[in-house]
């Protein structure tokens, strides 16, 4: 018989590292962290919290080794203000965190869910205990969005996914000013038919600056008899026109398979915003929302992930 090949991302063996259970207040779930590495070297998971109205606003936890001993705000971190900003009247939902060397401040690109539907929210901070609110800067319908954490051509990128459309797509905007967006750009389609990423795609967590390009992990839907499965494949975009698709892998890397990713709020989802590279620049950690449930932790290697990426280039293919 065939050995299976070893999976590219390899789960932590005591997953799901964080629930509901460990929350020092009641909530109802906690999932779909956005993660950075602080520069004292502790892991902070920005996580996705839905208290029992159904109303999701976000709070920090925090690990000296990223995968254990997390300590928890004691309230939220950053609570919807609908009075100020009505555009947060639902919730504020799957942060996705850059650090920007140029404002010396970290990115929190979110979603602000309104009466209108879902907008990009942008808020800037030092030190996740104080936000600057930018307030929406992708109006509804628009979610899975991560600002750059460098200017390209002097000017900010944002990768975002409108959803009003037929088919959900990622696209690609551009400011001077982080208020104001123009200049968009179709990045990346879902594919059509069968594939595992024909009903919708989007951003999962930040892209990967490497000497390649960038490397873009994305999740996929695809809509089957029994409902929609959430899963993660690559993309490698080039670095100075990041809208210019390079390669994109043709099978998924990463799926729900484990009882917890399988079962949950919602069944058959791994949904990562974050992730955080060791100190040796090749271990990724990718930290995931499960079943929209629970957080789950995984981890792969940058090279492995380029090679397999060289290996299953569906463009390539295409030729």
């Amino acid at each position: 018989m065939k050995k299976r090949p070893t999976p590219l991302l390899q789960r932590y063996k005591s997953n799901p590292i964080l629930s509901a259970s460990d929350w020092p207040y009641e909530v109802n779930s906690v999932f779909n962290p956005g993660a950075i590495l602080l520069s004292d070297g502790t892991t902070l998971l920005l996580c996705r919290v839905e208290d029992r109205r159904g109303i999701s606003h976000l709070c920090a936890a925090r690990s000296t080794n990223g995968v254990d001993n997390w300590q928890i705000d004691g309230r939220p971190t950053l609570f919807p203000d609908p009075e100020h900003h009505p555009e947060e009247l639902w919730g504020i939902e799957d942060p996705r965190i850059t650090h920007i060397p140029e404002l010396d401040q970290y990115a929190v690109a979110c979603t602000a869910y309104s009466p209108e539907g879902p907008g990009v929210a942008l808020y800037l901070t030092k030190d996740f205990a104080s936000f600057e609110r930018y307030g929406l800067i992708m109006q509804p319908e628009d979610k899975d969005a991560c600002l750059l954490p460098r200017r390209i051509k002097d000017q900010w990128a944002l990768i975002h996914r409108p959803t009003s459309a037929p088919s959900a797509n990622m696209w690609i905007s551009y400011s001077h000013g982080l208020h104001n967006w123009g200049s968009h750009k179709l990045m990346l389609e879902a594919r059509k038919g069968a594939w595992w990423d024909a009903h919708k795609i989007g951003l999962s967590p930040p892209p990967v600056e490497t000497n390649r390009g960038w490397l873009v992990l994305y999740h996929g839907v695809k809509r089957t008899a029994a409902g929609s499965i959430y899963r993660v494949g690559l993309a490698l975009f080039d670095l100075e026109t990041p809208e210019r698709c390079l390669k994109r892998g043709d099978e998924w890397i990463f799926g729900p398979e484990e009882n917890y990713e399988r079962r949950g709020d919602v069944d058959n989802v791994v949904f990562p915003c974050g992730y955080t590279l060791a100190s040796d620049g090749d271990t990724l950690n990718l930290y995931y929302g499960a079943a929209d449930t629970s957080i789950g932790l995984s981890s792969a290697s940058l090279a492995a992930l380029l090679d397999w990426l060289d290996e299953h280039d569906s463009l390539k293919a295409n030729l």
